[in-house]
């Protein structure tokens, strides 16, 4: 296959794109989302938060990504992609800033409500423009590499939020969320600089495409014009995602306030703990994707949720710390491996020129299980005084999710 470059660069510009996207990610997801469990012991302290409290305020979030995953597929046709992203991260830092002067948990709510908003507009099209800049057979790789944001910034955030509360006291979180803020206003500079919606605006062709299968405008992101939503493979992919969504954010939301609160662990150590999920997590969206690239999505898919399993009984189960750091083990080994293999699948089963209204919708399905699960299992924690059922609870449904995803046939689609 031929691989198209830019005069001025020694490889492909999407690579260039794709490094963006791993920037993009850590603003929108990474910190505008899984910052939030390494804050909720020291917030829920100084504005005295309840388990379901914090349950709700990580459910306030994903109601407002849901919201605008809607709107996402719409509103990048409208005005692009690139533009979309550009305005989601800067709604972010805002949104963020104003929670470092909140009082109250109403003000927490509605503040982080609209980070969700400006995460759903940022992450969606961000995942449409690497269908748009990478071939089929290198898509679940290049994915790979776009959702390992979220890695980085939990190391960030396991670094940076408990050394300044320790510097701060009770009060750290305000300036935690403040830099946290400018770290995204700055990924939103350089994405209005670096980002391009379409390979031909560069005069390229999407990295990976044969001279003989490229067309203009083939890759541009245009109003499908068959109805995706008569294709029931759409729909197990998105009841597949529903599960992921439930569970994964059950572990990344309480992880730390069970190990602080129920384990007995120091903030910094649980911090510790955190960065290690980070960092296994930066290897879960290449080598995933690229496993499902070689063995299918089916096979990707199955192999991940197992794994997820095990993490969620293993810290359900309350045993010696050692099975603690092989839950930790299992579940960053395979973080963002989900995201990264929907994102390739969606385009084989829909094809690419509607792949971003079908990841959208299946996003839409999936931030209904990130709705649903924090909800759940604050209610659970609250009523047990654990989250031990809550972390068994998520056990049960990624078993589930290894079921449903069995049915998944081979795509036709090339």
């Amino acid at each position: 296959m031929s691989q198209p470059r830019s005069s001025r660069l020694p490889f492909h510009y999407a690579w260039i794109i794709a490094g963006t996207g791993t920037l993009v990610i850590l603003a929108c997801l990474g910190i505008g989302r899984f910052a939030l469990g390494m804050l909720l012991p020291s917030m829920a302290s100084s504005l005295t938060l309840s388990y379901a409290q914090i349950g709700f305020i990580s459910t306030g979030n994903f109601i407002g990504y849901l919201i605008a995953v809607l709107l996402c597929a719409p509103l990048a046709r409208r005005i692009g992609s690139r533009q979309l992203i550009i305005v989601a991260l800067a709604v972010i830092a805002l949104s963020m800033a104003l929670i470092s002067r909140a009082q109250t948990f109403g003000a927490v709510l509605a503040f982080y409500f609209i980070t969700g908003m400006g995460s759903g507009a940022a992450n969606v099209p961000m995942m449409g423009l690497i269908t748009a800049w990478f071939d089929r057979a290198i898509r679940g790789r290049a994915a790979g590499f776009v959702v390992i944001g979220s890695g980085f910034a939990i190391i960030l955030s396991g670094k940076l939020i408990p050394y300044i509360n320790g510097w701060k006291g009770s009060e750290g979180w305000r300036l935690n969320w403040l830099i946290l803020a400018g770290i995204v206003a700055a990924i939103a500079c350089l994405a209005f600089v670096i980002l391009r919606n379409h390979p031909e605006d560069r005069g390229l062709k999407p990295l990976g495409t044969d001279e003989t299968t490229f067309a203009p405008g083939r890759h541009t992101m245009t109003a499908p014009k068959e109805n995706i939503y008569k294709n029931k493979t759409l729909y197990l992919l998105g009841a597949i995602y529903f599960l992921f969504g439930y569970t994964y954010v059950i572990y990344a939301t309480f992880i730390v306030t069970t190990l602080v609160k129920e384990r007995g662990f120091s903030e910094a150590i649980a911090g510790n703990f955190w960065s290690w999920v980070g960092f296994l997590s930066l290897f879960s969206g290449p080598v995933f994707g690229t496993l499902s690239d070689k063995l299918g999505r089916k096979a990707g898919l199955m192999i991940v949720f197992s794994l997820q399993m095990l993490a969620y009984l293993l810290v359900a189960a309350d045993l010696p710390p050692f099975f603690l750091y092989l839950s930790i083990g299992f579940y960053g080994m395979v973080a963002w491996s989900i995201p990264s293999i929907m994102v390739a699948a969606v385009s084989e089963y829909v094809g690419i020129d509607k792949a971003l209204a079908a990841f959208g919708f299946i996003t839409f399905i999936f931030g209904l299980g990130q709705i649903t699960g924090p909800s759940i299992a604050g209610i659970l924690a609250e009523k047990t005084s654990s989250f031990s059922s809550s972390f068994f609870m998520a056990a049960a449904f990624a078993g589930v999710a290894i079921v449903l995803t069995s049915f998944l046939r081979k795509p036709h689609r090339t």
